[in-house]
């Protein structure tokens, strides 16, 4: 089946448009969102929506057709913007508001009706133009903070559209998102999408928190259910091109320009710190940090120096002013009162620099100095330890940043705490080599693993596996369909009942102890009159250990099949299909309070991808479990062997969890599935208890 079109939509293009004397001029953009997805785009059929960096004004309107033609050679289109638009709703409502909000800097955060109404508009002009290129064959990737109203104008005109967004800065705890006048607005725009990924599960914990806050519409593990759609919450960390940055470090350019490099000198540990000039990246408070070692530390004068690289960052805003102003201050300061005739202990530097030379900069350092005060993910810590590939570097990172949560190796600190920075810098210069090494192959085996590319899969899988989650779209048995299925059986010679077993003839239990998970004496009694019929073959088909299964049902004739296809309970004998061993492990978290069940299964579940990713294991996640076991091992495997058994003319086949969705499509059209809950499904009907499943196979038996 061919992939579907790619609608990528950023408040800008990868590509900026100007014009100088007269002539236009198209130049590559660079930051996280433009890296991250320029690769996605590349690669598929897809087409890219955004602002081209240049008003409106600025050009005729034969120089806005030049603009659509030439950004049309690079899969992208433009959507144009006046000045007044561009004020208001970018640096307006989503940088002076927003921004600041999602920060968690509440006391610069600008609350202006003007902004919101431009805020508005202009995402209903993005929407407009996305509009045009909308069919029923496209997949549409929204992205980040200036765009969250976006999803819900989609959804209005286009209702089975699989929309996913993506937010690339932090999500706000409640009691700071409560602030916002525009928050029920806000999360009724996100909620337009099928899919709405974060950075890390904290962020998508919040959002979640607000939605039954503000909203009143409560989650069952990360899925909303909102105007009959089943939204889906969940994380992607963002990462990076980690062989770009691995092979970049030893190729002999950047090795040219680490040589001719004059901030390096041999006799001088050096510790490097590159970040946005942006408040949020807390550039000041690190260099108090830095001011606390010197003078704690005073051994280390004229042996340690800081490279301090702020790339410009809306320099036209008054407090981006105020804020190098700020730094440059500071950097004058420390440099005057601590530097001696031969040493000066910071290096400071505001530009922005080639790729080229910050992986020289990344390469040539011995410590990175990581401390936002918040940052929604960080790229910077991440690249840095690409390019301290199989070598020592020590990264001492902000708790703030999303990827301290990837990254637990490096030096965590509190950005606030210019006391625990300093001893952190200390820390770093007297680590071991060893140790060193020891803690760099560690992160650098996590970032390897999960680095753009898989970021950017992993998120358009879950968005094709969002698809069509309209609640409304469940097909529940009918009666009418009931007495087809009691016709079917009552008239047929060779009958095959595949039933799974927990969920779906045994209501759950708050523990996976066999006690208190046996089958009532009813069920025991329906499924032995069910067996004794001689027209029929009766499977049980469960998850569970065989001795378990054995225990459950004594009748003979009965099929057991354990461990999702393990075992085979045939002829009064266990046959295992796998290689004898234990075949799976489960972790159950029913007892585990929701929201830190969110978490915990996430961590443990990118843990575990991380570490077997290239093996024939697999991670699986159910009904409230996570179950590690061989990805060959499943229920359907097993169901096409119990096919190719007999000729069968009726086929029955019953369960409720991931692992039966297996059965259900082996199983051909004219058999009857039926998933027992609301959940999507490959089941032609849906029943909502254990109870009504029951009922139907005590109507079957007569």
């Amino acid at each position: 089946m061919a992939k579907s079109k790619l609608i990528i939509i950023s408040s800008r293009l990868p590509i900026t448009v100007s014009k100088k004397n007269g002539v236009l001029e198209f130049v590559s953009s660079t930051g996280g969102l433009a890296t991250a997805v320029t690769k996605v785009n590349k690669s598929r059929d897809s087409l890219w929506i955004g602002w081209p960096g240049i008003a409106a004004e600025e050009l005729t309107a034969k120089e806005k057709q030049t603009v659509i033609n030439e950004l049309k050679k690079h899969k992208c289109h433009p959507v144009f913007l006046k000045e007044s638009e561009i004020e208001n709703y970018y640096s307006g409502y989503s940088n002076a508001t927003l921004w600041p909000l999602f920060h968690y800097f509440a006391d610069q955060t600008a609350y202006s009706g003007e902004y919101w109404e431009e805020y508005k508009s202009v995402n209903k002009i993005f929407y407009k133009e996305t509009k045009k290129f909308v069919d029923e064959n496209v997949k549409i990737w929204v992205h980040d903070y200036q765009l969250m109203l976006l999803p819900k104008l989609l959804r209005e005109s286009h209702a089975d559209a699989n929309i996913g967004y993506f937010l690339h800065t932090p999500f706000p705890s409640f009691e700071i998102f409560r602030l916002l006048p525009e928050r029920e607005a806000i999360l009724k725009g996100l909620l337009g999408a099928n899919l709405v990924g974060f950075h890390t599960y904290d962020y998508a914990r919040h959002f979640l928190s607000s939605v039954v806050r503000i909203l009143g519409h409560k989650n069952y593990f990360g899925t909303i259910e909102y105007e009959n759609r089943q939204i889906k919450v969940d994380a992607f960390p963002i990462s990076i091109d980690y062989e770009r940055f691995m092979r970049g470090s030893s190729s002999r350019k950047v090795k040219s320009i680490v040589k001719n490099l004059d901030v390096y000198d041999k006799n001088y540990t050096v510790v490097l710190s590159v970040d946005r000039a942006d408040y949020s990246k807390g550039i000041p408070a690190r260099l108090d940090a830095f001011e606390s070692f010197l003078n704690k530390y005073p051994e280390y004068k004229e042996k340690v120096k800081l490279v301090l690289i702020a790339v410009p960052s809306r320099g036209d805003v008054e407090a981006y002013q105020k804020l190098r102003e700020d730094i440059e201050i500071k950097v004058s300061r420390i440099n005057g009162e601590h530097a001696t005739a031969g040493w000066v202990p910071i290096n400071y530097r505001y530009q922005a620099l080639p790729q080229d030379e910050l992986i020289a900069l990344y390469s040539a350092s011995d410590v990175m100095l990581v401390t936002p005060h918040r940052d929604g993910m960080n790229l910077v810590a991440k690249e840095y330890v690409a390019t301290h590939h199989n070598r020592d570097g020590v990264l001492v990172l902000s708790e703030m940043a999303g990827a301290a949560s990837e990254l637990p190796e490096a030096i965590l600190v509190n950005p606030n705490d210019a006391n625990n920075v300093a001893d952190a810098i200390k820390k770093s210069l007297d680590m071991p080599v060893k140790e060193q090494k020891r803690r760099m192959k560690l992160m650098q085996k996590r970032v390897a693993t999960y680095d753009i590319n898989r970021w950017a899969k992993d998120y358009l899988k879950n968005l094709d596996e969002s698809s069509g989650s309209r609640s409304n779209q469940t097909v529940f048995l009918s009666q009418k369909e009931t007495n087809n299925i009691l016709k079917e059986y009552k008239n047929a010679e060779r009958r095959l009942i595949l039933l799974d077993y927990d969920g779906t003839l045994k209501s759950f239990v708050a523990s996976p102890d066999k006690a208190l998970a046996k089958p009532t004496t009813k069920v025991k009694r329906l499924i032995k009159r069910m067996t004794d019929d001689e027209k029929n073959q009766v499977y049980i088909i469960s998850g569970r250990p065989k001795n378990v299964m054995e225990s459950f049902f004594e009748n003979a004739g009965l099929g057991l099949v354990a461990e999702h296809g393990g075992w085979i309970f045939e002829a009064g004998t266990w046959i295992s299909l796998f290689e004898e061993k234990d075949f799976s492990l489960v972790w159950h978290y029913r007892n585990v309070t929701p929201d830190l069940a969110f978490v915990r299964k996430h961590e443990l579940m990118m843990e575990l991808n991380g570490v077997l990713s290239d093996s024939d294991i697999g991670v699986f996640e159910g009904e409230k479990i996570i179950e590690v076991k061989p990805k060959q091992m499943h229920k359907g495997a097993i169901v096409t062997e119990i096919l190719s058994s007999d000729q069968w003319d009726f086929i029955l086949c019953v369960g409720d969890d991931y692992t039966d969705e297996d059965m259900f499509k082996v199983l051909p059209e004219r058999a009857h599935t039926i998933h027992v809950g609301t959940n999507d499904t490959a089941a032609r009907y849906s029943v909502k208890s254990v109870g009504e499943v029951v009922s139907l196979l005590n109507q079957l038996r007569g």
